[in-house]
């Protein structure tokens, strides 16, 4: 045991679930305050509903007693397309039957980096076995990468042949 490293499965084992820790990072570049015309499209997304109605309030009370200048939205508080495609993501992970909703579910920002804005995801899946866990994993990210045009964001990725090959044209 000493002149080799070991991996220690027990805590997993043990646990009522196994861990997923991923981020995907979106392009900055893409991050804007919403639109009353997103607003309404997100609105229509069943998951998205109750936030959307409780955010429009939340905002609109808060604007209206701090806000002398509404016209300008600067000076408002108001919904973002990151802000509002974290929430779906919670939304969507607190909805998957095989995330133990037991456990500590985060979606988060992390700090900006050279790559883009971090969104983590933090749960626990429901199974443990490596290949089922590996086959949710995927799923869930597949689902999210599929799903950030639909918020106007980007995916962060380094430019490959095809984007130079895009300026010549």
């Amino acid at each position: 045991l000493i002149s080799e490293s070991f991996k220690n499965w027990r805590g997993m084992s043990e646990a009522q679930g196994r861990r997923i820790k991923r981020s995907i990072y979106i392009d900055i570049n893409t991050i804007n305050r919403c639109t009353p015309e997103m607003i309404e499209r997100f609105s229509k997304i069943r998951s998205l509903r109750d936030y959307i109605e409780r955010k429009r309030l939340d905002l609109a009370q808060w604007n209206e007693k701090h806000s002398t200048e509404i016209s300008y939205p600067i000076n408002t508080r108001n919904l973002t397309n990151v802000g509002t495609f974290r929430a779906y993501i919670e939304a969507y992970l607190k909805s998957h039957p095989q995330i133990n909703q037991d456990m500590t579910l985060l979606v988060r920002q992390l700090d900006p980096l050279e790559k883009g804005l971090p969104i983590q995801i933090y749960c626990f899946s429901k199974e443990k076995e490596w290949g089922i866990y590996e086959n949710l994993q995927s799923d869930i990210f597949d689902h999210i990468l599929a799903t950030a045009p639909d918020f106007n964001l980007r995916i962060f990725q380094n430019p490959t042949g095809a984007d130079f090959r895009a300026f010549g044209d």
